[in-house]
């Protein structure tokens, strides 16, 4: 790294109704397009940014990491470069945070544990319907805490992978995997150290199967087991789905 740089770690949300995910994409808008191009008007200067992984398509973040080698700035510089940024980027995306981190750290590599949350509605919400699935139907909701029981028994994610996904291991270390019931619905949590494309979808797809009495749990282990896409049920819809909370261990941050 330049001497004359440092690097840093961006926070930020996103509503991703209208974005074709996280990632530059040649055919359509990315979120981190947008925030690049919100650093280059303020720093006539070209600063790629690197996120801690890809959101599918219409998927909301809480928490996003990217990281990014910017001049060196103390505390009050950062807190106007958050404040400047949010004043140019749109709605529906907002920067929390800018803070130093060491030259090595990286978001993506460094990261050690991703939390998901899916949101699954049954009652219509005219108000809500961008930031949950709304389910037509009644499900069987202690078969679906059952199946979700199962996903941390194993490693090899191979069915809930999205066909000729450049990942290059299907394995992934779940921790926790569970539905819980809100005021608002039913809401599924899954953590892990790191996720394949298109998995959380298919989980839930997969899981709203077995809700509705079309598997039951022991044909879920069959499922993964098979390690084929095809074995699995559909991809629940990307509007559910949030990157809820990254994680990373301390020795990466500098204290300022």
């Amino acid at each position: 790294m330049k001497d004359n740089l440092q690097r840093y770690f961006i926070e930020c949300a996103y509503d991703g109704t209208a974005y074709n995910g996280w990632q530059i994409q040649p055919n359509g808008m990315g979120v981190q397009q947008v925030i690049e191009e919100a650093l280059h008007t303020l720093f006539r200067k070209i600063y790629p940014i690197l996120g801690s992984g890809r959101t599918d398509t219409g998927v909301h973040a809480r928490q996003q990491f990217a990281h990014v080698d910017l001049p060196v700035m103390n505390d009050d510089a950062l807190q106007q470069l958050v404040y400047k940024l949010n004043n140019i980027l749109p709605e529906d995306i907002c920067i929390r945070n800018i803070f130093p981190v060491k030259p090595t750290a990286h978001a993506r590599f460094d990261a050690i544990r991703r939390t998901y949350k899916y949101y699954l509605s049954f009652q219509k919400d005219v108000f809500s319907f961008r930031h949950q699935y709304y389910y037509r139907g009644k499900l069987n909701m202690q078969a679906m805490e059952s199946a979700a029981a199962i996903i941390p028994h194993y490693t090899d994610f191979s069915s809930f992978c999205k066909s000729h996904a450049a990942s290059k291991t299907p394995f992934c270390k779940v921790e926790t995997s569970f539905w819980e019931e809100t005021e608002q619905g039913w809401v599924y949590t899954i953590s892990a150290d790191r996720f394949l494309r298109n998995m959380v979808r298919a989980i839930v797809g997969t899981m709203i199967e077995a809700g509705k009495g079309k598997i039951s749990a022991e044909e879920l282990h069959h499922i993964i087991q098979k390690k084929d896409r095809r074995a699995a049920g559909f991809s629940a819809p990307a509007n559910g789905l949030f990157l809820h909370r990254v994680e990373y261990p301390e020795d990466i941050f500098i204290l300022q």
